[in-house]
């Protein structure tokens, strides 16, 4: 399965720069896998597509502000940080830019000194492990030395930081947020639960496979790098109750869908647990845990092109995706949204 099967055209005035003022007024395709038929819709029209007895997973990850600019100690060269995930104590693997002006033993300063990076690894591709050093609480300096870390094809600056959390996030930890959770506002979410669906959450934190690329030329030759999850004892114990009934579970985002996979792959069921993920879904994969899938549109050549590849199929996506595009739909983190509808 080669990589360039899951290329698409774009035009770059179709990535959106900026989030809608509304977070429900983003538009919606519809895919009916039934009958390999699209609908166009509003956000909001989500409401419509639920049953009573389904069951609605959220990530309820929270973005920090990851994105740090700071000072080399010995040059005064601008060095840019990304924290990904921290691994024990004040040590934390990041990205780093200019990766090369940074070796082990480095020191890199923000805020005047508030705040210090000692390099103490050196990773691939840019990565390192450094370990901090402060005066304080650490997540206080980050929120007000920090930036959120938009990805590299949002040039635009983003005046509201809430913009880039879902209204749920609660749980500190991603370096990118779950997209597509970006839609819901809470009147939306309550008239879904109105419906008589459940709304579980779950936690995934979003982590340094959100910002590689696919660099081998054959899909089965890439790796995924692991992502830490979390699943409560109460919201398994819903998911398994709403898979015994005969009900839908809709996952939003390719989070929340990665999560509930591992878990039933791993388990047979859903089952309360902690752990760390580097499932990758690609055609051919059967989906065991969800049965719809909610996300944004992605980028060319991706792994979350691929995942929803295998539950829609190569040929009907790259289709949706064709229309998307024709249609003048927006793309990526701030743009719309798509449902693949449960089999009837």
């Amino acid at each position: 399965m080669n990589v360039n099967e899951f290329d698409f055209y774009l035009p770059e005035e179709l990535i959106a720069q900026t989030p809608l003022e509304s977070r429900s007024q983003s538009r919606l395709l519809v895919l009916d896998r039934d009958h390999d038929r699209l609908f166009d819709q509003t956000f909001a029209d989500i409401v419509n597509e639920f049953s009573a007895g389904d069951c609605l997973v959220l990530n309820d990850t929270k973005v920090l502000p990851a994105r740090l600019i700071g000072e080399k100690q010995e040059t005064g060269a601008v060095i840019e940080f990304l924290l990904l995930k921290q691994t024990v104590g004040d040590c934390w693997e990041t990205l780093v830019k200019p990766a090369k002006r940074v070796k082990v033993g480095t020191v890199v300063t923000f805020g005047d000194g508030q705040l210090k990076a000692t390099c103490i690894e050196e990773k691939a591709d840019g990565g390192r492990i450094v370990e901090f050093s402060y005066e304080g609480v650490f997540y206080e300096l980050l929120d007000q030395l920090g930036s959120m870390p938009l990805p590299p094809y949002i040039k635009e600056r983003l005046e509201d930081r809430d913009r880039y959390q879902t209204v749920y996030a609660k749980q500190l930890g991603s370096a990118a947020a779950p997209t597509a959770g970006l839609h819901f506002t809470t009147e939306l979410l309550d008239a879904i639960k109105a419906k008589g669906v459940s709304i579980v959450y779950l936690t995934l934190h979003v982590g340094l496979g959100t910002f590689r690329p696919v660099s081998a030329d054959d899909v089965l030759d890439h790796k995924m790098h692991a992502e830490y999850y979390e699943l409560s004892e109460e919201a398994a114990t819903i998911l398994q109750q709403t898979k015994t009934n005969g009900n839908n579970i809709i996952a939003v985002g390719t989070t929340s869908a990665r999560t509930l996979e591992t878990i039933v792959e791993k388990n047979g069921e859903f089952i309360a647990e902690t752990g760390w993920t580097s499932i990758f879904i690609y055609p051919g994969y059967t989906f065991k845990g969800i049965d719809g899938l909610l996300t944004n549109f992605h980028l060319p050549k991706s792994t979350l092109v691929m995942l929803v590849s295998a539950m829609t199929g190569r040929e009907f996506l790259l289709h949706a995706y064709s229309h998307a595009v024709k249609n003048h739909y927006r793309f990526f983190s701030f743009g719309d949204a798509m449902f693949v509808r449960p089999h009837k």
